[in-house]
């Protein structure tokens, strides 16, 4: 008879593997995806080395992971806010801010999300999440096209140009955080984002 795992040990795997890619997090936010190696990783999870591969093949398959569960995040809060309560302007104008201040709130993550070197696997991750991004973006700018909130334009375009415009903005910013006044660049870039989409400025002083 085939050996089964006891629910207790399956809880306890899960439980182990939760907690490995919760400090490979931190890892990759603390020195990016090329210094987050499978030692410094299980040095930071407290295991051994090869402890790793009882839960990922390998190394890729664990940036893999830690990409997808924080980008992810990532895209959940940024659908709650662009699908939430305000017109269409004014929930593009909250999903960029909210965005932005995000990624000023965890540089290190953040810029390993964006645009810090990283192996194929994690590159392929990050198309594949920039799509998502697009489309949340078109979403909102067809609806403010339909309530006459916004010009006619090709919405798929101006969502991509925004996705690739936001993240371009915050690069920079993320690897010189003492260079830069978060007030003044979150101002500046919902400005940016407002006149990509071909918003009316706001008349309120």
């Amino acid at each position: 008879m085939a050996y089964r795992k006891t629910p207790a040990e399956i809880q306890r795997l899960e439980s182990a593997r939760e907690h490995l890619v919760s400090r490979a997090t931190d890892v990759v936010a603390e020195v990016g995806w090329s210094g987050a190696s499978v030692t410094a990783v299980a040095d930071a999870a407290g295991i051994a080395a090869g402890s790793v591969y009882q839960h990922f093949a390998s190394k890729a398959a664990l940036a893999v992971e830690v990409f997808r569960r924080a980008a992810g995040h990532e895209v959940d809060v940024l659908e709650s806010v662009l699908g939430g309560p305000g017109t269409p302007v004014e929930r593009l104008t909250a999903g960029v801010g909210v965005f932005a201040r995000r990624a000023l709130e965890n540089r290190g993550l953040a810029y390993a999300l964006l645009a810090a070197p990283a192996d194929a696997a994690v590159g392929a991750e990050r198309l594949v999440f920039r799509r998502r991004y697009r489309a949340l973006f078109a979403e909102v700018i067809r609806e403010g096209m339909n309530e006459g909130l916004l010009p006619p334009q090709n919405g798929e375009v101006t969502a991509a140009a925004l996705t690739g415009a936001v993240g371009e903005v915050l690069v920079a910013p993320l690897g010189a955080p003492e260079e830069n006044d978060a007030a003044e660049l979150l101002a500046e870039l919902t400005a940016m984002a407002l006149r990509c989409a071909g918003a009316a400025p706001d008349p309120r002083p």
